[in-house]
């Protein structure tokens, strides 16, 4: 089931359970928190949420949800945001992913949640919209319940929104176009780059930079030649590629350099190569073809790769992000 997100007080959701971003000791807190307490009845829920006592970031414990239009109140931690360097994301995913588990061993059918920590604990929204999506679309490839996302503030809700459907709409016309030309057995015929290019929002003419048009030219140059010749071309270290995360390491590049013509990445390690050189799309594409691989409008999670090249929004991770929130694996799991 996909992840539906509403603009709505999280009080007036009917779901099976609803997930208070609660305060860490039994205490009620203000803005949605004070809102869930007075819907199901401060005294009633307070006197549940004490019998619980101190909660720490990321776990989830429940309490039923008396007079809300649910069975259970989900009551979970988020972090505060320092900055990124403290483990945040990976605290507010636990968030998320410790309340699913629970709300599916209580049998619920649906959940609703609010974006967790954007209020006073001052997570980016933008991020944590991000991990919220991966981490439910991670549960979602393998269990079956309805998610709500409930945002209150318009620019919650145009974040979430925007992104999701601008990613959306590139799929589905470039993927619609593609099964139109399948159907009209016109399926191994590939657009020339350029063609492909001049499609998309942000590439003005598809012009190769000079620094790497010459080694696109050389139609025999293996995979590993490309990456050095990129790199030398670019003044770049070994480190600024591998360094990049994800799934590029100081082996995988080693291996990359010392095997040479030998080398044979897997379609997600070329990918990576690809994010981590920062390269446009006809350049990835060239690349690409040179390790065996392409990136297809027939494929959806290749669409995706697509749009973040054209937008050229090159982290690992935030192509990881966006691959998990439509239920597709991370681009080390990328085979095909």
């Amino acid at each position: 089931m996909p992840i539906r997100v509403f603009r709505q007080d999280i009080t007036k959701v009917e779901a099976d359970c609803i997930v208070n971003s609660a305060n860490p000791e039994p205490v009620v807190g203000g803005g949605a928190e004070a809102a869930i307490y007075d819907a199901a009845g401060r005294e009633a829920l307070l006197h549940e949420r004490e019998n619980i006592g101190a909660i720490n970031p990321g776990e989830a414990f429940y309490t039923p949800a008396f007079r809300l239009h649910a069975k259970y109140v989900i009551h979970t931690v988020g972090p505060i945001w320092q900055g990124g360097s403290k483990g945040e994301a990976a605290i507010l995913r636990s968030c998320y992913e410790n309340s699913l588990e629970l709300a599916l061993s209580l049998g619920c059918k649906s959940i609703a949640f609010p974006f967790i920590s954007t209020g006073i604990y001052g997570f980016p929204k933008d991020k944590a919209i991000e991990v919220a999506t991966s981490a439910i679309n991670r549960f979602l490839a393998h269990e079956q319940m309805e998610v709500i996302l409930v945002v209150f503030d318009q620019e919650s809700f145009n974040i979430s929104s925007e992104k999701f459907n601008d990613v959306t709409e590139f799929i589905n016309s470039r993927y619609t176009e593609s099964r139109r030309s399948e159907r009209g057995n016109r399926s191994n015929v590939r657009m020339p780059v350029q063609d492909l290019v001049g499609n998309f929002h942000g590439v003005s003419d598809g012009k190769v930079p000079d620094d790497v048009s010459e080694l696109l030219k050389q139609s025999t140059a293996s995979f590993s030649e490309r990456v050095l010749s990129i790199v030398k071309a670019r003044g770049l270290e070994a480190p600024d590629v591998y360094n990049k995360g994800g799934i590029l390491t100081k082996k995988i590049y080693s291996d990359m350099k010392n095997q040479g013509d030998d080398y044979r990445p897997k379609k997600g390690t070329a990918i990576a190569f690809c994010l981590a050189l920062e390269l446009d799309l006809p350049e990835a594409l060239a690349l690409l073809k040179s390790a065996g691989w392409t990136l297809s409008d027939s494929k959806k999670p290749d669409l995706i790769v697509m749009w973040h090249i054209v937008r050229r929004d090159f982290s690992i991770r935030n192509v990881n992000d966006t691959l998990n929130a439509f239920g597709f694996a991370d681009l080390d799991k990328y085979e095909k």
